[in-house]
């Protein structure tokens, strides 16, 4: 038997302290009722309050449990890497802290890749009647906008980029996130452009999803930079940044 987990589920957080105990006692009581051998890490990206210090509190009586710190607050995208190539799992998936989509939804993730899918995201916008609280419509708008945007400049044919909830075999997710360079919010897009110009085979699948009011991002802010990463993206990869040679990272006791 692999000394290591079949999933690793990664959580970022940045001032969660309102949300993280709620949050976590759904993903661990869903990890030991579906008997998932799962590890959960909650990467803290730089938390002024004490999210950090609930998530040691709960790892006392949740061996599934670890936190990992950040070099202080990077973004989203950096919290997600971290995670990610810190993971011990065959199977690797983060999701947003706001369980927007419950975590039981992940069962289609891993169904998608066990069908053989090297990566499979959850999408919002195939499934609409799947949503259970929709975003306000300017929200909607803004979103479709992006994502039509995405279609155009990146070529990725997909409904919906920027769901926060994705999962990835072990040798897709160290690749594509080795390669990632986008530390913010428009980091999604950038990693399923990766992908595909990797060659691994992406599918999207509708999952249940409500929107939590308290998002933090904004769409005049945050959607200008992530125009702006786009612009990145495309550089990097006229440059020939993500055809580099990638080397997995080894768990421990692992040899090449």
């Amino acid at each position: 038997m692999s000394q290591y987990p079949k999933i690793s589920i990664v959580i970022p957080a940045f001032n969660e302290s309102s949300r993280i105990p709620a949050t976590l006692d759904s993903v661990i009581e869903c990890v030991r009722a579906e008997k998932w051998d799962a590890e959960i890490i909650v990467v803290n990206d730089g938390s002024t309050d004490n999210t950090a210090q609930l998530v040691r509190d709960i790892a006392r009586t949740a061996p599934e449990l670890r936190l990992l710190e950040n070099p202080g607050n990077r973004g989203k995208g950096y919290a997600v890497r971290n995670g990610v190539l810190h993971s011990l799992g065959d199977i690797v998936m983060f999701t947003d802290s706001d369980l927007s989509a419950p975590i039981i939804e992940a069962e289609r993730l891993f169904a998608a890749i066990a069908g053989g899918a090297d990566i499979a995201i959850g999408s919002r916008w195939l499934a609409t009647s799947r949503q259970t609280h929709r975003q306000p419509l300017y929200r909607q708008f803004f979103g479709r906008c992006f994502n039509a945007v995405c279609r155009m400049v990146m070529r990725l044919p997909f409904a919906d980029t920027q769901c926060g909830f994705k999962a990835f075999t072990r040798s897709a997710a160290q690749t594509v996130f080795q390669l990632q360079s986008i530390e913010r919010w428009g980091f999604d897009p950038e990693i399923l452009f990766i992908a595909l110009k990797r060659g691994y085979k992406v599918r999207e699948v509708p999952v249940s999803w409500a929107h939590d009011a308290r998002t933090r991002m904004s769409y005049l802010r945050d959607g200008l930079q992530m125009l702006k990463e786009l612009v990145i993206v495309r550089w990097n990869a006229v440059t020939g940044h993500y055809n580099r040679h990638i080397e997995a990272t080894l768990r421990t006791g692992e040899t090449r």
